[in-house]
């Protein structure tokens, strides 16, 4: 038999690293890129108003990549701020950090490390982007923390998901206007109702852990409060395009997404924890139908 190969520092830090990679993938979400896609887009959606069709080609490669960081970062000090709750979760007990199989420390750097590749993304935007890209970071280091004190984080989540769209004009426009916030009002309104199937999934978990959400501020009139939630998204959407000038294309669009919003309904009538999540999953097909109303309108209207 050929004996085996000497070990030596490279050998040994090849091996640590292979060893290592597929926790730090788990811990990015790397396996699970709905939420990557969640918040893709309606930075898309921004990209693709603010340039009245196909952004410029650097742009939309920076905001794509900062998507991806900046949501895996999300995800990582997410699982930090939750590391007392996730092992008292069933659908997170087996997380990396709740498992122990990553170090807080490691799970700190990895963070930092994404965020600074994403800031360095954004340098290569304009003053006001890099300026609107700290307020984005502080949210997304911050939201993590909120469920301990308020039953509001899934609107701070909003706010944090929906910070990509004033940044996309920026860099595209140079300035902010109107349309951006209401667009940004409507995702928000959109994103607090999705990330609240999501919490939904939670309530019983989270009660008895002492963790807040919006699923549990709700109660009983949840499904009131979301049929609220969505409809005000659909009704900023319209104002949207109406102020955009959008035609048949995006209107048609949105009537898809309303219609997959109205089976989410459908679905998770019963409350069930798998319908639940069914109907959060659901809700990345509602941004890809808007998105292809919009970038329809500019290449075929």
């Amino acid at each position: 038999m050929p004996p085996e190969p000497a070990s030596t520092p490279e050998n040994a830090l090849l091996a640590a690293c292979r060893e290592r990679l597929p926790h730090y993938w788990k811990l990015v979400r790397g396996d699970r890129p709905v939420g990557t896609l969640l918040l893709l887009w309606p930075t898309w959606w921004a990209l693709w108003l603010a340039a009245e069709g196909l952004p410029p080609l650097g742009t939309l490669f920076i905001f794509t990549a900062g998507v991806w960081l900046t949501r895996s970062a999300g995800c990582v000090i997410n699982d930090y701020a939750d590391r007392w709750l996730d092992p008292q979760v069933e659908r997170t007990k087996a997380r990396p950090l709740a498992t122990g199989a990553v170090a807080p420390r490691e799970a700190l750097a990895v963070f930092v490390v994404m965020m600074l590749v994403a800031f360095g993304l954004v340098l290569l935007t304009n003053r006001l982007t890099v300026y609107l890209s700290l307020a984005g970071a502080f949210l997304a280091a911050s939201y993590p923390f909120l469920k301990r004190y308020t039953y509001l984080p899934q609107v701070y989540l909003g706010v944090a998901f929906g910070w990509g769209i004033p940044m996309a004009f920026a860099a595209v426009q140079g300035t902010v206007p109107a349309l951006a916030w209401l667009l940004f009002l409507a995702n928000l309104l959109w994103t607090t109702g999705y990330d609240t199937w999501y919490a939904m999934v939670d309530r019983e978990d989270d009660i008895r852990a002492g963790s807040k959400s919006t699923a549990i501020l709700f109660g009983d009139a949840d499904l009131v409060a979301q049929g609220l939630l969505f409809g005000g998204f659909a009704w900023a959407m319209w104002l949207v395009g109406s102020r955009a000038g959008l035609g048949i294309f995006y209107y048609v669009a949105l009537g898809v997404a309303v219609v997959l919003v109205l089976r989410q309904f459908w679905i998770a009538r019963d409350r069930g924890r798998e319908h639940c999540f069914e109907a959060f999953l659901s809700n990345q097909w509602v941004g890809l139908a808007v998105f292809a109303g919009i970038a329809a309108n500019y290449a075929l209207g």
